[in-house]
């Protein structure tokens, strides 16, 4: 009898990128099926933008890390929704949101939030930005702080020059030029205090997290944005000068093992502009490690505007 050789598919070739692709929209839509959110499309300074909400009451609007998008907040939505009005937009080009058309700018970025504020907070919201998303954030209190009402920036960019261990980079480069369930493993390694133990609390919903990733990590409007959004926004220190220009209550949460952004670069931040610093420990990724020590400093930081304002 002869023996027909089992088929194989390369993971490269068009069929299995189309039934991988498939699988991260499945992914995406698990992942939302877990919140209590809607999403909408808005159009945001031209740029046609996917946006969870959820939950009445002041708006809160989250800023999420590069290559990720409005979900990666699933630890802590469906406790905040609880007492405010939440808005997690996917960042241009990332998740369900679209590239920016042409060149990507500080203004453009800027006024692309300007105008989410703009549709989706009956109030100024608290602004929350992780990573990437912290620096879009600062620059955005720096100039339009009246826009907002307070300011949290998690492991944030943009409070000094990027400059990652070596291994980390190495890491990162591997990942965004060959997007792979591997090298997504080997990247988080390096942003997680425990991987293991993350992803075994997490379970099945890491791997739906790690698909959308991956097929996010492919496409061209995340390869086109990510490096423009970091050379604006992510790579260069925003000038002590501008900083000083924030009013807004703000307050900085770090994850005591984040290695893109040490530890000392929030001390230093906050040191210099009295903002206080909730360092939250065994956790690179603060929000998805150590989700309950995350909300009980993110809860103290959002009473912040409204002690303020009892104050005064």
């Amino acid at each position: 009898m002869t023996r027909i050789p089992a088929r194989t598919t390369d993971k490269n070739s068009p069929q299995a990128r189309h039934d991988q692709s498939l699988a991260a929209s499945g992914a995406r839509q698990r992942l939302l099926a877990t919140l209590p959110v809607a999403e909408r499309r808005l159009q945001l300074n031209g740029v046609s933008t996917a946006v969870l909400e959820g939950g009445d009451g002041p708006p809160v609007v989250l800023l999420h890390g590069p290559g990720e998008y409005g979900a990666k907040w699933l630890h802590v939505i469906p406790d905040l929704v609880t007492t405010h009005r939440v808005i997690a937009p996917d960042l241009p080009g990332h998740g369900a949101s679209e590239a920016i058309d042409g060149a990507v700018d500080v203004e453009g970025v800027l006024a692309w939030l300007d105008d989410l504020i703009e549709c989706a907070c009956p109030t100024p919201p608290v602004l929350v930005g992780q990573v990437l998303g912290g620096a879009i954030a600062a620059r955005f209190a720096c100039d339009r702080g009246d826009r907002i009402s307070g300011l949290v920036l998690v492991n944030a960019l943009g409070l000094a020059e990027f400059r990652p261990p070596p291994d980390f980079g190495l890491a990162l480069t591997h990942y965004l030029s060959e997007p792979t369930e591997e090298t997504h493993d080997r990247l988080w390694r390096q942003c997680a205090f425990d991987y293991d133990a993350m992803r075994r609390r997490i379970g099945e919903r890491w791997d739906w997290v790690k698909a959308y990733n991956v097929d996010r990590a492919r496409t061209s409007a995340l390869q086109a944005v990510l490096p423009a959004l970091m050379e604006q926004f992510g790579l260069p220190a925003i000038p002590l000068a501008d900083l000083a220009r924030i009013t807004v209550p703000t307050t900085l949460i770090w994850g005591r093992q984040h290695r893109p952004t040490p530890l000392s670069v929030a001390e230093a931040a906050g040191a210099r502009h009295r903002w206080p610093l909730h360092v939250i420990e065994k956790a690179g990724d603060p929000e998805v490690e150590q989700p309950q020590a995350f909300l009980e400093a993110l809860r103290a930081a959002l009473e912040a505007p409204t002690r303020k304002q009892v104050v005064s």
